[in-house]
């Protein structure tokens, strides 16, 4: 059992903490926030992930598990300090270190003897000798810095991290390899990869960007099949058989990829570049052809209902960028929902897990709808752009004679368009006929 310290709560934090807790480790979770730290000393959780909340409860009632906004003391008392503040992207897509680079300077102030600090956040590569530089200024001790990066998934983080596909781990010192070896005792060696510190920063990048790619590259198909009269299902089926190409996950057609990992990571990963002299021509296009993924349903929209969408009720499943997260970073719905609003239109907006988030955006720009069935009452068509459970399985007959016209678009290939059009629907999906 270690004593850890994470500094930060928000997302990775969080989970990364409360799941330490779990596997036996005392954990002390750091924020500045004082309302967010008294709230979760009260058990009321910031953000929604699947069995986080009682995993919370449950540690904090082991005694394994504590908030603080005592920054100087949780350094102190840790063995491991992982660093997993915030690292938004600024306005030319180069990632802000400010909060990075500021708990490193508190962590130099602040220790007195050997401790492993660990890179959890997402930081462009060369961060682990920026923050090694920022330590050394205020302590001449021993310590190591290694990277660590997250993979975790929002709606699946604390499956993920309990399960995790690998870890990677970025030092070469033995004395840092063997406590973090402790760490991660739990789980399987096998899926542990050592590596230097840079290599780790930059797997994390790569991983997201090939995914990214994938996402780009199979909405870049559907749009063909469009044009073409083919369909990117079967298409997509015909690569999949491919061993080289194997996973399904990622090559679903849809509405363009959001949150809070892929759009920062790819731009991150593409200003890197360009600060090295490369230009990553495959990885902007990624980007492009994402922005542009978001903004093509207003066209399949216009198909059903008109060019003209002055007061016209369109009503939007779904808010958050995937299902199972109250995340609507980067949302593509965001994108839908400003187009719509633009052209005079009328927006319901009905989301089972993230409409607060969306109220905070959004305010009342929008109607937000707290009924699945009654979302769609009066409106000229229905289009759904996160691909919720519930959707799948909502009744399609009382949909449709809640509509004015049995219009629907669907941007992530939820349903069957023979069935759709049996069902009497003018259905529009992406990429099939």
């Amino acid at each position: 059992m270690k004593k850890i310290t994470i500094m930060g709560t928000g997302y990775v934090g969080l989970v990364t903490g409360t799941c330490l807790a779990e596997l036996g480790h005392e954990v002390t979770a750091v924020d500045i926030d004082e309302l967010k730290i008294n709230n979760l000393n009260k058990g009321i959780i910031p953000i929604y992930e699947q069995g986080l909340e009682e995993l919370v409860k449950e540690n904090k009632k082991q005694k394994r598990l504590f908030f603080t906004t005592d920054i100087d003391s949780a350094i102190k008392q840790a063995e491991v300090i992982f660093i997993a503040v915030g690292t938004p992207p600024l306005p030319d897509g180069s990632v802000n270190l400010e909060y990075v680079k500021s708990v490193a300077e508190s962590i130099g102030k602040n220790i007195k003897e050997y401790k492993v600090v660990v890179d959890k956040s997402t930081v462009p590569v060369g961060t682990g000798d920026c923050v090694t530089d920022i330590i050394k200024k205020y302590y001449k001790g021993d310590f190591d810095v290694v990277s660590n990066p997250e993979f975790l998934r929002e709606g699946s983080a604390v499956s993920d991290f309990m399960h995790p596909d690998r870890i990677v781990i970025g030092n070469g010192s033995p004395r840092a390899e063997k406590i973090l070896r402790e760490i991660y005792s739990n789980f399987d060696t096998e899926n542990i990869v050592f590596t230097d510190i840079k290599s780790a920063e930059l797997i994390k990048y790569a991983s997201n960007a090939f995914l990214a790619t994938e996402i780009s590259f199979i909405n870049s198909i559907a749009n063909m099949c469009e044009k073409l009269g083919a369909d990117v299902e079967k298409v997509a089926q015909g690569m999949m058989l491919d061993k080289r190409i194997g996973t399904k996950a990622f090559l679903h057609a849809g509405v363009g990829y959001g949150g809070s990992c892929f759009p920062k990571d790819v731009k991150g990963l593409i200003q890197t570049a360009q600060e090295n002299g490369i230009r990553f021509g495959i990885l902007e296009e990624v980007d492009e052809a994402n922005n542009a993924q978001k903004h093509s349903l207003l066209v399949k929209i216009q198909k059903l209902v008109g060019q003209d969408l002055r007061d016209k009720k369109i009503t939007l499943w779904g808010l958050a960028f995937k299902p199972h997260t109250d995340d609507i970073r980067e949302a593509p719905a965001l994108v839908i929902i400003k187009q719509l609003l633009d052209r005079g239109a009328k927006v319901k907006v009905f989301d089972p897990i993230a409409q607060e988030s969306g109220k905070k955006l959004l305010g009342d720009s929008v109607s937000f709808e707290t009924d699945l069935l009654d979302s769609t009452k009066g409106s000229d068509v229905v289009v759904l752009v996160t691909e919720w459970p519930e959707f799948r399985t909502v009744d399609l007959d009382k949909v449709k004679k809640n509509l004015k016209q049995p219009n629907m678009v669907d941007g992530r290939n939820v349903f069957n368009p023979k069935e759709m059009k049996k069902l009497g629907f003018n259905y529009i999906s992406v990429g099939r006929y």
